[in-house]
């Protein structure tokens, strides 16, 4: 469904030391800067990018908004977190773990990256 998504950052630096630790927990590889400072997360199924506001403005986080990620584990999920929160992210919602619903059993755990960004990672129970 999507090609790519792209946050904002005001310091690209630090957002790439936190996404290149907690993209590499889940097996992508390290972020390429292009010459506009832009970093690019390529994978098969599609395209993450950080940037600097091109407005010029600052950054900021989407009141509501959530970025998912799969994982194909719960142990590579609580990677993905440790990564985050030794890497400038914030835990928040629920501890990671297991939540049932409507969508059936689902291990999830939840960060903030340094710019706010609310994130997400998701493994599906079998």
């Amino acid at each position: 469904m999507f090609s790519h998504i792209m946050v904002g950052a005001d310091d690209v630096a630090a957002a790439k030391t936190f996404y290149d630790a907690t993209l590499g927990a889940l097996g992508v590889p390290p972020g390429n800067a292009d010459d506009k400072g832009r970093v690019f997360y390529m994978t098969p199924t599609g395209i993450f990018v950080i940037t600097k506001p091109i407005n010029g403005e600052s950054a900021c986080h989407a009141n509501g908004g959530t970025i998912g990620f799969a994982a194909k584990s719960p142990a590579e999920a609580d990677a993905w977190h440790a990564a985050g929160v030794a890497n400038g992210g914030t835990t928040c919602e629920d501890p990671p773990g297991i939540r049932e619903g409507s969508l059936g059993k689902l291990y999830l755990a939840y960060l903030r990256d340094p710019t706010g960004n609310k994130l997400c990672v998701l493994h599906r129970m079998g």
